[in-house]
């Protein structure tokens, strides 16, 4: 097998994977923080049912949770599943699991935010849900940016993952690779990618960091 034709099915595996990181990310995001709100509910049957949920995400491995809801469908109701499953299985996945992780952390970077911060905007005249997009949130951004940006991390190298459900993500390729050239060269190729998608997106993250330090200066002042 020649290196084009082995970099070239990386690269088709490395799109793959970049496809998982991202669609985990537009869409865990966002739905951590509604569970960070239902973590957070005064409402305890609301809040009961999402810190059990957030603890079961926790609390089993990703692989596990993978397996359930890729064979799920076939073992509880007798569906058949395509093989285009696989990826829409891996997405659900990692959203499902990434998004209680990110719920802990926004819950975290919500609860940090000193009081005095709801006061001022009450007397300013600020409803709650401009207190929170326009004051509180901006604020909590910047502290939970480390985690975040860890997490984020955590995830490119996760995404390596969706193969034990057959999903031809870039390690998948590199196994096969291996496999048929007996050389581990396709596993030093992937981990060089791997290392620069980290790299790459550590950067993106330190860039925007300090951006957001803008909001701590100000809450200082």
């Amino acid at each position: 097998m020649s290196m084009q034709l082995i970099l070239t099915k990386l690269l088709l595996g490395m799109g793959v994977s970049v496809q998982l990181f991202v669609l985990t990310l537009v869409f865990s995001l966002p739905l951590g923080l509604v569970f960070s709100f239902g973590r957070m509910s005064k409402n305890p049957i609301i809040s009961n049912i999402t810190k059990v949920y957030i603890s079961i995400m926790r609390g089993t491995p990703l692989m596990l949770q993978l397996f359930v809801i890729y064979f799920g469908p076939y073992y509880w109701f007798g569906f058949t599943t395509s093989t285009g499953y696989r990826f829409v299985a891996a997405a659900i996945g990692f959203v499902m699991n990434y998004a209680a992780y990110f719920a802990e952390i926004y819950r975290g970077g919500i609860e940090s935010i000193d009081k005095g911060n709801y006061e001022a905007a009450q007397v300013l005249g600020y409803t709650k849900v401009q207190t929170f997009f326009r004051i509180i949130f901006p604020q909590v951004i910047k502290r939970i940016l480390p985690s975040i940006t860890n997490e984020v991390i955590t995830l490119i190298k996760d995404t390596s993952l969706a193969f034990v459900i057959g999903v031809s993500e870039m390690f998948t390729v590199a196994k096969a690779i291996t496999s048929a050239t007996k050389s581990v060269g396709a596993y030093v190729i992937a981990a060089i990618f791997y290392f620069v998608f980290n790299f790459i997106v550590a950067f993106i993250m330190g860039k925007l960091e300090n951006k957001m330090g803008y909001f701590e200066r100000e809450s200082a002042e």
